[in-house]
């Protein structure tokens, strides 16, 4: 792990049903690297299991990173571990905070979370608020019981900014298309929660006539799609001059390693965009979560933990 910081964690809350949140403060030394609203840092969860979790406190601080994690129920262990394992005292290492999912300079934004979304999105309000940019927040979940900070939230100072919508409470639920009903130049769209939720949000707002420009988007889950068409393929590194071929059923970073190719990795889910790379030719096969729609259409980048190719031949500037 690049940048590498060691945290010892100060609170573990039990914020809501399946959710913990963890503080953690600096093992040594009075400050952590300052970060802004809609970063990440990268947890080791254990040896050789590394997961990304957004920051959830105003992005002021330096004395503390605050992280929150839902149990999820087909946990790979990252989840699992930091609710069955993680504890006050310990100390893990932790990456210095990135952003792949920053703010804009727009008059005014428009935030919408869905369950443990609410974390980076709840890092942009208080910038916000701080900031005394006009914004509205709306936060879903499936009941106020499996939802983090709604006291911290509803005691805010900007408390009168967010409306809060829980599905088993018919009243309350979102109505997506009254909420992006009018599209306006002046306000960006932040999104963040569950894939399905998220894609509900997104394309409500694209039939509203909202444009791509102004949306802005993080997803929590990758879904790499292994399809039973998939095929070999070629990858060439523009660099060195390596060929290698690149099986079904294996990914090209796990080739490029056999190698001896290390590219940077993560989420190996293509969720995060570690392991970015330049596609100088040839066509990708993109089944990322983190690329725009416009990115992956310039098919000049791709994500090699997950995603493939539709020509034969890749070539990789590495």
């Amino acid at each position: 792990m690049t940048n590498e910081l060691t945290v010892r964690v100060a609170r573990r809350v039990q914020e809501a049903e399946d959710i913990c949140s963890f503080e953690l403060v600096p093992h040594e030394g009075d400050a952590l690297p300052a970060f802004s609203a809609g970063a990440h840092i990268d947890v080791h969860v254990a040896p050789g299991l590394i997961r990304q979790y957004s920051l959830s406190n105003d992005p002021s601080e330096r004395h503390r990173y605050r992280i929150a994690v839902l149990r999820e129920p087909t946990s790979r262990g990252g989840s699992a571990g930091m609710h069955d394992r993680v504890q006050a005292d310990d100390v893990l290492c932790v990456s210095a905070p990135r952003n792949h999912f920053p703010l804009a300079a727009a008059p005014r934004s428009l935030l919408l979370a869905g369950g443990i979304g609410v974390t980076p999105i709840l890092a942009m309000a208080r910038a916000l608020h701080a900031q005394g940019s006009p914004f509205e927040m709306h936060y879903c979940g499936r009941s106020a019981a499996r939802m983090a900070f709604l006291d911290e939230i509803e005691s805010s100072e900007f408390s009168r900014c967010v409306a809060i919508h829980a599905d088993d409470v018919p009243a309350q639920k979102l109505d997506a298309k009254r909420v992006l009903a009018e599209p306006r130049a002046d306000t960006h769209l932040y999104v963040c929660g569950p894939a399905r939720f998220m894609d509900h949000v997104l394309e409500t707002a694209r039939g509203q006539g909202w444009p791509e420009a102004q949306l802005h988007r993080e997803y929590f889950a990758g879904n790499p799609t292994a399809l039973a068409t998939d095929g070999s393929f070629e990858v060439r590194l523009a660099r060195t001059g390596l060929i290698c071929q690149v099986p079904a059923g294996r990914t090209v970073i796990e080739v490029l390693a056999a190698h001896g190719v290390e590219v940077p990795t993560s989420c190996e889910a293509g969720v995060c965009g570690t392991c970015l790379t330049r596609v100088l030719e040839g066509t990708p096969d993109h089944r990322d979560s983190f690329l725009t729609d416009t990115e992956r259409a310039a098919n000049d980048q791709f994500t090699p933990c997950c995603s493939r190719a539709i020509s034969p031949v890749l070539l990789l500037d590495l």
